[in-house]
């Protein structure tokens, strides 16, 4: 059965519900969690309706979640609307002089349960929010006679999906696709992190889980586990640039040791931090490796042989690679690197700490790199 949509959003002027140009938005304003409201708030005084209980939340993604729950039966045919209390949890760690995030006060005809709640301009993904209902009754006067509030429950959105991070891929697709030849991998770190490998690690650089930089809703970021390789090289040498923001060691080793017939490749994300330039991350992983089934499961699979940012030819026997040159690829290969397959030398180059990737935000205004769901 198709559940209608919320017919309306309530929110304070500042809230993104006002962009929501076919949004059609009613002047009433909702009691808080505590029944309180101001005198001109067009609700009546409270009579009794059923209040809802045993409030369950299903089908959860990135932007969208059903919610459901039980109600007595009595004055249950009196119930004309809902009003739905959805807020961001709190976080402690937040910084103490940032806005708070405007609540959002939802209001949905009675509709039959469970009903689903979509909107990207006030759910996010991987976000954790409180949820409390109210049912109404909307008066012939206009005024609404509401129940008391529910409990208030809490969940996660979640991350992107296939169907998102392909989205995503078809708005990189346009800014890539100018490929310049290469032939090494590359990783730079300091002296201590190669030092710490070969004496804890057997001589083996380990995968590690990503951090947080890039989309708010990549399903990589804090899961998939691995080793961050560039490949970009400069147009004027055709060889990897000296300078680099994570150390002045780099760990170079063929790009046929890694990337191959052997190998499946994977979109990961696509993003900028408040730049002109962008950033396309990448997977690699041996095929039936656990990295490999963690990415089919969630990542779109690219072409290893045709695709607009890293590409694994043929040409005379040997194989041949390119790299996009319109954006900066980040490389993740998910399992173990022996550095005896590579080379470790001091780069004589700069360290730019300035372009540093780590735990880096995503800009969410970016019109090239943003998708029309929670960012």
């Amino acid at each position: 059965m198709e559940v209608p949509r919320l017919d309306h959003a309530l929110s304070s002027p500042s809230s993104p519900c006002e962009e929501i140009k076919n949004l059609s938005l009613e002047a009433i304003q909702l009691c808080d969690r505590d029944g309180n409201k101001s005198q001109d708030s067009g609700i009546a005084e409270m009579e009794e309706l059923p209040v809802p209980h045993n409030i369950k939340i299903s089908n959860i993604t990135c932007d969208s979640f059903k919610i459901s729950w039980e109600m007595d039966s009595k004055s249950k045919d009196r119930i004309t609307h809902y009003f739905i209390d959805l807020n961001k949890k709190e976080n402690k760690n937040s910084n103490k002089f940032k806005h708070k995030d405007v609540p959002t006060k939802l209001v949905a005809k009675a509709v039959p349960l469970p009903m689903t709640v979509r909107g990207h301009w006030f759910l996010s993904p991987r976000t954790e929010y409180t949820v409390a209902v109210q049912t109404a009754s909307k008066q012939v006067d206009g005024d609404y006679v509401v129940s008391e509030w529910s409990e208030i429950i809490e969940f996660c959105t979640a991350d992107y999906s296939k169907v998102h991070l392909t989205q995503l891929l078809e708005k990189a697709d346009v800014i890539g696709g100018r490929m310049l030849k290469f032939s090494v991998f590359y990783r730079n770190q300091h002296k201590e992190y190669f030092d710490y490998v070969r004496e804890h690690h057997g001589n083996a650089m380990q995968p590690s889980v990503k951090d947080n930089s890039g989309s708010h809703g990549s399903p990589i970021s804090g899961k998939l586990e691995g080793i961050f390789f560039s490949c970009s090289t400069e147009f004027n040498t055709g060889k990897p640039p000296q300078d680099s923001p994570y150390g002045r060691y780099r760990f170079e080793i063929a790009a046929e040791k890694l990337f191959n017939p052997n190998t499946n490749l994977y979109f990961g994300d696509f993003y900028c931090m408040y730049t002109a330039y962008h950033y396309v991350i990448l997977v690699i992983a041996p095929v039936g490796s656990p990295g490999d089934e963690f990415c089919k499961q969630r990542l779109p699979q690219l072409n290893s042989k045709d695709n607009k940012f890293l590409t694994c030819t043929e040409e005379d026997g040997a194989l041949v690679y390119h790299h996009a040159q319109d954006v900066i690829l980040e490389v993740i290969y998910t399992d173990p690197v022996a550095l005896s397959l590579g080379t470790v030398a001091e780069i004589t180059g700069h360290q730019l700490m300035s372009l540093s990737t780590a735990n880096a935000k995503k800009d969410p205004s970016c019109k090239t790199c943003n998708i029309s769901v929670g960012r």
